[in-house]
């Protein structure tokens, strides 16, 4: 018996059990004398008959690995495993269904379960983000009980040889990783907010019917697709029309190209949230301005933006986290050298390439040059956490003095 066909016959007497519990509730003597909905006694039956085979299922897939040994072995403890499985949920069929009476509260117990599966969801939440970072924070141990923090974080070159005697400093990547971020947003921001400003204040419904799903668009095109543009074409243009020409430099690779794509890339980030947030804000507070004399532009300065200031940041925010996690992008656009230099038609790379190239190939996990990538990846975790932070004390600063 293979586990589809188990799930299979234990959601199907889930179903029946439903429906028998939903009939026999309503069959009572005095249907009407019931403490619950007729659906409350079938969702009881349905959960006693599912819940409890499922969870032995669960145990048993996961037990039976560490307990039997050899393929045989694990076949026939799953045969057994599945055989208990539809037999609790048999039983917890025909137990559930003898308790369905009037009086008996099975909402509460619905309701019960429900707020348990919520806790677990938002428990399971935590613990993945948890398990993300311990797992990431030993590595980062074990690497730098293997290479010196100071030359980490203080070095100026980044340089890993796997046969030994690497540099490994993480200061050329985050160089190269805030520069481009820095273009891309210097791009998307504005002109995301001010396609915002314009589709939710100035524009009609027709105009904005059509504008906002074509900038959304923009969103959904995968991140290839725009490492191809920016090596293809704004990659040679850059370097054709600017760089070349004025002497900065002669790769298509470099900072403005990754940074101009990316920031196109990142405009509905910023477009799409921010216009929803200024849509949000109440019409009151605009008549209000309008009555006392402002002008369009002025509520729209003194009112709107304010009031809709928490969502542009967050908007901001994810576009900045989106800009510092970008890969793609930056390996065809930017190139891979791990320099630091203010000209911005030079060829830099960023944390995220670095990890993914120390990550892939034949790789030795005890090696510091494989395990510098988790402390690449704490790193850049860090920082994002510090940018949620600032943003949550920049939205309740605003908030104590707008309220």
């Amino acid at each position: 018996m293979s586990l589809p066909w188990i799930i299979f016959i234990v959601l199907a007497l889930a179903a029946a059990g439903f429906v028998l519990g939903r009939g026999r509730a309503l069959s009572t003597s005095d249907s009407r004398l019931l403490h619950s909905l007729p659906s409350f006694h079938g969702w009881f039956v349905a959960l006693s008959t599912a819940v409890p085979a499922l969870l032995w299922l669960l145990a048993g897939l996961l037990a039976l690995p560490l307990l039997a040994a050899g393929e045989g072995a694990r076949a026939q403890g799953f045969t057994i495993v599945g055989v208990i499985a539809v037999l609790l949920s048999l039983a917890g069929l025909a137990l559930s269904l003898k308790r369905v009476s009037s009086d008996f509260r099975a909402r509460n117990v619905v309701e019960r379960f429900t707020l348990l599966m919520l806790i677990l969801a938002s428990t399971i939440a935590i613990l993945t983000t948890l398990g993300i970072v311990l797992s990431m924070l030993f590595e980062t141990m074990n690497f730098f009980s293997q290479y010196p923090w100071q030359d980490f974080f203080f070095s100026l070159t980044w340089a890993p040889a796997f046969h030994g005697q690497s540099q490994l400093g993480i200061l050329p990547l985050l160089w190269g990783t805030l520069y481009i971020s820095f273009i891309a947003l210097a791009v998307s921001v504005p002109i995301g907010l001010f396609a915002a400003i314009y589709m939710s204040e100035y524009a009609s419904k027709p105009f904005r019917s059509v504008a906002k799903p074509l900038i959304e668009i923009l969103a959904g095109i995968p991140t290839i697709v725009y490492g191809l543009f920016a090596l293809i074409t704004v990659g040679p243009l850059l370097r054709d029309w600017i760089a070349q020409p004025t002497g900065l430099g002669t790769s298509g690779s470099s900072v403005m190209t990754a940074g101009l794509v990316m920031g196109i890339m990142l405009i509905p980030f910023v477009s799409s949230l921010s216009d929803d947030i200024m849509n949000a804000v109440p019409q009151s507070l605009r008549d209000g301005s309008f009555g006392l004399g402002a002008t369009k532009s002025e509520t729209i300065r003194q009112v709107v933006l304010p009031a809709a200031l928490p969502g542009i940041v967050g908007a901001v925010l994810l576009a900045t986290s989106r800009a510092i996690g970008e890969t793609m992008i930056v390996v065809l656009g930017a190139g891979a050298a791990a320099q630091m230099s203010l000209n911005p038609f030079e060829a830099m790379t960023t944390v995220t390439v670095k990890i993914v190239s120390q990550l892939t190939g034949d790789t030795d996990f005890a090696s510091p040059e494989t395990l510098v990538a988790f402390a690449l990846g704490l790193t850049l975790f860090v920082m994002t956490l510090g940018l949620n932070v600032l943003a949550l004390h920049i939205v309740r600063k605003y908030r104590e003095q707008y309220e």
